[in-house]
């Protein structure tokens, strides 16, 4: 099967999630400064949100340039890592309404961890789906970002139950690490 119809469809539902998210950022009655204070953890949070979004998006993009085809099982691995992303808007809003409580942040970092482990078992189906010496399988390596990311989250997810904002604040270096671009599918590619 051609790839277009996945990459469309994905396309539209990450522009949604966005569009959720930003619908939380509800405009205040006041016209003081005061009034935008008490935006700053919805504010906060979806920023958070919406680089992580990014990140996945742009990922999505690079992995499905290294991609000839797709069948059915990459289908539903892409639709689960899709229904992870779908809920980071869900997340982001009780983070933010609940000014970073300790429940609220741990399932955050649960929907982080299980978007991560969605993409993991995406690459993964890709990969079989192309052949271990596939460009595809060349130009993903050894996933190390990818792993630390899980590690992290696993990490932060009890953590938050001590310590919210030093668990935000390990949410906060994940999305940081991978807005550090890897350029290993583009030089693989371009090779």
């Amino acid at each position: 099967m051609v790839k277009g119809r996945l990459e469309a469809f994905s396309d539209g539902v990450i522009a949604i999630v966005i569009t959720i998210m930003v619908l939380e950022l509800k405009i205040p009655h006041e016209s003081d400064l005061a009034a935008l204070r008490l935006l700053i953890p919805t504010f906060l949070s979806y920023v958070l949100s919406f680089v992580y979004v990014g990140i996945y998006w742009n990922n999505h993009h690079h992995l499905f340039q290294a991609v000839r085809q797709v069948n059915g099982s990459t289908l539903w691995a892409n639709l689960h890592l899709l229904f992870w992303l779908s809920l980071f808007p869900f997340a982001t809003a009780w983070m933010s309404e609940n000014h970073f409580a300790a429940l609220p942040v741990a399932l955050y970092g649960v929907v982080l961890l299980l978007a991560a482990i969605a993409y993991f078992i995406l690459t993964r189906t890709l990969i079989f789906h192309h052949g271990q010496d596939s460009t595809l399988a060349n130009a993903l390596g050894r996933g190390f970002k990818g792993k630390l990311s899980v590690l992290i989250y696993a990490v932060a997810i009890p953590l938050a139950f001590a310590t919210p904002w030093l668990a935000c604040a390990l949410y906060v270096l994940v999305s940081v690490m991978w807005l550090i671009p890897d350029r290993h599918i583009e030089k693989t590619l371009n090779s």
